[in-house]
Order: structure tokens, then C-alpha cells, then sequence
């Protein structure tokens, strides 16, 4: 299964400026390449870099490139790079970006707003038949810039036996949620529901599933949706149904906490599948993260885009590459591999017939929300403000109001 972390386990944002001083360098735009054409007909070599080193993806990967290079009339040459956000900004400072690029969805404004990377409309890259709110995800400024071959977002998976013995259904809503959780906890023996807020960008990506469901704007992280989101999660601490390890647990822990029965309900993703198959988990169903009454569940997108580097006429080839790395084939053997939702839609509907765990993944995909959509490059500066009030809120007597009134301050000097 795939273990990386980065779409899964979203980390702490660094700004870009600060990334590119550490390094000692310049921003500018990016219009070179990190490799060279060969001359008199030979084939066009193509440098790519992702962070994908475990099985099957390790892989997988370089054959479907391998594949796609082919049709394109190119050679790809693969490096894997483990902290790829960080040398990719330093390379963008170095005008060295490769010619592809497999990189989290978050990160891909920050980058695109260097100028290191190729407008992939502009290069001949179609995306019919894509969800549209996975396409939005990779723009910025209104261009496209990076296209997903599939995504992920988070769910609620309930302990079926548990809530049979309990005579309780599946919650849909945020006081149905509440009930359920308190119905279900017995002690420190089993608690309600769990899920992970530590005070990275992680706990952002989670608290997004109730943030963006409540009708809630990044742009306005203290409103009376945003605050009555974060009053939720307060109130299933206070009350025990959820433990205080949430302030630290990651999406990982909560999963062992669920597959060992600790857990009624959990909230998490798609990628947890193999790993609860490997615990021998069977008793669990999967619905949409609760929403206000009369709302819309809407978690955060995960996953990761490809891109392509300013690098001339390269850009043109590496937009060939990747649309054949997100055609419909393609992405579902992606999402397959994965545990993701297909950003092509057919796809994504094939895969919610044949795999019956994804189906509730695939009904809500189209209305999850790009992280980076409304703020573009400013999201990190947003939610490390959003993190720090789930904190301080959950972690003390500060009221979510006044937590998230100092998140909006913070991330609008």
C-alpha cells in the first residue's frame, strides 16, 4: 500500500520566501531546464521528480511513465526526492525545475507563483471529463498549472457491531453525530469518535472536513460557521466522547486506535483501507463526514498533482506526458494503487462499482474543496493560524470564538 505521507499526513508549511533565503537564493522565474534535448533525432530526455520510495508506487510509477514517455516520443528519467516541496523551491530560486513534477496539491501555487511552472492549458492539456473542483484545485490566477491523476478526502468509518449493539444509526448530522458518540463511549474503554488535530498542517486537513461542511470560508476563519465548527469538536473533547489524544494522534494513530477497538467512529481516509484489511478489520461502514442539519459534507482534497517546469519546449512533451498519466486508464490503475478517488470522473464511477469501500469517497469527491482555492499562495499562513485556534481551543478554556478571532488576526497581518 502506499505508505508516503505527504497527502495523507499534510505537514507544517513553511513560507516560500523563507525556504529561498535559507538557501541563499533569488526568486525569479524558472525558464530553463534541468536537462538537455539530444540533436540530430534522437530522443528527448525528460527529468522528473516525485517523493513516491515504498511499494507498490516505487514501482508502479516509472512504468506508467515509462509508458506515457513512450507516446509522447520521449525518455523520462525519474528521481525520487523524499523533501520535494523544499527543493523544489530551492530550485525554482535556481532556475532548475524538472520538466515534471509529482508534488502535493498545496504546494502547487506557491511554486507556480515563482514562475517555475508551465501553463498547462496553454500547452495543450485538456481536462474534460475531470471533476471540476479537482481541475480548480490546480490553478492559479486562472491558468492551469498542475492536473491530479486522482485525490483523496476524509470520511466517517463506524464500528458496525458496536452501533447494532447500541441500536444506533450512522450519524448525518452534527447533533446526530454528538448523540452517537456519547452513546457509544464507555469510559477510557471506547470512546465515541476519534480523529487528529496535532498542531500541524495535518490537524488543518482534518478540521477542514467539519470547517468547509459547515459552510465555513478560509478567507474568514473566525465566522460563525467557522466558530461553530471548531465548537463541535470542543464540545466531543469536553464531554469525553472524544479523548484528548486527538490533540496529538495522527490520521495513523487513529486508525490503530479504530482497528483495535478503542474507537467507535473514526474520521479518515480512504488510505486506511489496506491498513484495516491488515488488522483484520471487517465490522466497518463509511459515510460523509456529518454536517450541519440542512448542510453538505465537504472535507479538504488530498493528493498529489503533476506539473510541469517553464523549461521552453520541453513543457509542450511534458504536457503530452501528463495527459496520458491522467487519462482515464491511467487514473484508475493510479487510484487503484492508491487508495484514491480517479479525477476522471467515468473512472471514478467505475471504481465506485467494483471496489464497494470507495463508494462513499467517490459520492462526496465533487464536493470537496481545493485547500489552496481561495487563498491561493496565502493558504499556509491561514492554516498554521487555523491550527494554533484548534489547539488553544481544544487544549484549554479559550472559547472557539476568541481562538479563532486571534487565527484571523494572525493570518491577515
Amino acid at each position: 500500500m502506499p505508505t508516503h505521507v505527504r497527502s495523507r499526513r499534510p505537514r507544517s508549511f513553511v513560507p516560500l520566501t523563507a525556504l529561498l533565503a535559507a538557501a541563499g537564493l533569488v526568486l525569479t522565474a524558472c525558464g530553463g531546464s534541468s536537462s538537455s534535448d539530444s540533436a540530430g533525432g534522437k530522443t528527448i530526455t525528460l527529468t522528473e521528480m516525485d517523493y513516491y520510495n515504498t511499494e507498490p508506487l516505487h514501482s508502479a510509477l516509472p512504468k506508467q511513465l515509462k509508458e506515457c514517455g513512450d507516446k509522447a516520443g520521449v525518455t523520462v528519467k525519474r528521481q525520487v526526492v523524499p523533501e520535494l516541496r523544499t527543493k523544489l523551491m530551492q530550485l525554482a530560486g535556481s532556475r532548475a525545475i524538472p520538466d515534471l513534477v509529482l508534488l502535493d496539491n498545496p504546494d502547487l501555487q506557491q511554486l507556480a507563483a515563482t514562475g517555475a511552472l508551465a501553463d498547462l492549458g496553454a500547452a495543450g492539456l485538456s481536462t474534460d471529463g475531470l471533476y471540476p473542483n479537482i481541475v480548480a484545485a490546480g490553478q492559479y490566477q486562472g491558468k492551469l498549472y498542475g492536473v491530479a491523476p486522482g485525490v483523496n478526502q476524509l470520511a466517517l468509518y463506524y464500528n458496525t457491531a458496536m452501533f447494532k449493539k447500541a441500536g444506533v444509526e450512522p450519524p448525518r448530522t452534527w447533533d446526530e453525530l454528538r448523540t452517537a458518540a456519547k452513546k457509544l463511549t464507555d469510559g477510557e474503554k471506547v470512546r465515541g469518535v476519534g480523529f487528529a488535530v496535532p498542531a500541524t498542517e495535518e490537524g488543518s486537513f482534518q478540521f477542514e472536513s467539519f470547517f468547509f461542511g459547515s459552510g465555513a470560508s478560509l478567507k474568514k476563519l473566525d465566522s460563525p460557521q467557522a466558530v461553530a465548527a471548531l465548537q463541535l469538536l470542543k464540545d466531543l473533547v469536553a464531554s469525553g466522547a472524544a479523548p484528548k489524544d486527538v490533540l496529538s494522534w495522527t490520521q495513523a494513530n487513529v486508525e490503530e486506535q479504530f482497528a483495535n477497538g478503542s474507537l467507535a467512529m473514526m474520521v479518515n481516509g480512504p488510505w486506511q483501507l489496506p491498513q484495516l484489511q491488515k488488522a483484520g478489520m471487517k465490522d466497518f461502514g463509511i459515510v460523509p463526514v456529518p454536517a450541519p442539519a440542512g448542510g453538505t459534507s465537504s472535507s479538504a482534497l488530498g493528493g498529489e498533482v503533476w506539473a510541469a517546469g517553464n523549461n521552453g519546449d520541453k513543457a509542450r512533451k511534458a504536457a503530452e506526458v501528463i495527459k496520458c498519466m491522467v487519462s482515464k486508464d491511467n487514473s484508475l490503475a493510479w487510484a487503484k494503487l492508491t487508495n484514491y478517488v480517479p479525477s476522471d470522473e467515468s473512472a471514478a464511477a467505475e471504481l465506485a462499482s467494483s471496489v464497494p469501500e470507495m463508494k462513499t469517497f467517490v459520492k462526496t469527491i465533487g464536493t470537496a474543496r481545493g485547500r489552496t482555492a481561495e487563498l491561493g499562495a496565502d493558504y499556509p499562513k491561514y492554516s498554521q493560524a487555523m491550527w494554533t485556534a484548534v489547539q488553544a481551543a481544544l487544549s484549554s478554556g479559550k472559547s472557539p470564538a476568541a481562538a479563532l478571532a486571534e487565527a484571523q488576526r494572525e493570518a491577515t497581518r
